[in-house]
């Protein structure tokens, strides 16, 4: 059975769905028989490289809230990170674009590495202190080298722009396609959709109804769920 993923890296409830699905997954009875794939979908597809900001600023400005507000809603998600064994900055993490760090995760698909990559993204990103946004390229293939590929590898596709783009533009236009309007969105098989970091119980479900059945992608009736989307990301507010 295939699993595919679509996220960003930016997206902080990608990194805690991840962790859930994940759990979900350890307790599937055929989990050995299970390919999970990560495909591309940007929030902001339309940021340049170069346009990065703090999180607490990108958040006031998105929703209109107070810095007071966006400071206790990062709190909260460091909070559910925490429940996941997840590490979380609740304070100095900076937004930009994502769309190099999706061209290096289709190369990490190519070398069967790109699970090792997105999380090694997601931990820069959400918990560690240096920037994956401000520290150029090297940043990045440091990043890449971790996951266990090539560094020459990774600066080639770096300095070619055009590396990879397709492919992440098909991943974006099929999430399309599918319905997805955020993210994170799960494909299990391709008879299930289940969208948002859902609790580990309704991934658990997912699986099996999908390892069981082929029909017509239908979503899994999780209830409401934090997701990103083209506007932002669902942010709690205290």
């Amino acid at each position: 059975m295939r699993v595919e993923i679509w996220s960003d890296i930016a997206c902080p409830w990608c990194y805690v769905g991840k962790a859930r699905f994940e759990k979900a997954l350890a307790a599937f009875p055929h989990r050995d028989r299970v390919e999970v794939v990560h495909r591309s979908f940007e929030l902001d597809p339309s940021r340049a490289r170069g346009d990065v900001q703090p999180v607490i600023t990108m958040l006031t400005k998105k929703y209109g809230m107070s810095a007071a507000q966006a400071r206790a809603g990062e709190a909260d998600l460091g909070a559910q990170a925490a429940a996941e064994g997840l590490e979380y900055r609740t304070e100095g993490r900076d937004h930009g674009s994502t769309f190099d760090m999706h061209r290096l995760l289709h190369l990490a698909k190519e070398h069967g590495r790109q699970d090792e990559l997105i999380q090694l993204l997601y931990r820069a990103n959400f918990a560690e202190e240096r920037s994956v946004f401000t520290e150029g390229e090297e940043r990045l293939v440091e990043l890449a080298v971790a996951a266990g590929l090539d560094a020459g590898d990774a600066r080639r596709v770096l300095a070619d722009p055009g590396a990879y783009a397709e492919d992440v533009r098909a991943d974006e236009r099929e999430a399309a396609e599918l319905g997805a309007t955020g993210v994170p969105f799960f494909v299990l098989d391709r008879a299930y959709g289940v969208s948002g970091a859902q609790p580990a119980e309704v991934f658990e479900r997912a699986l099996t109804q999908a390892w069981g059945e082929r029909s017509p992608l239908r979503p899994v009736d999780g209830g409401d769920a934090q997701a990103c989307g083209p506007d932002g990301c669902a942010v709690p507010q205290g």
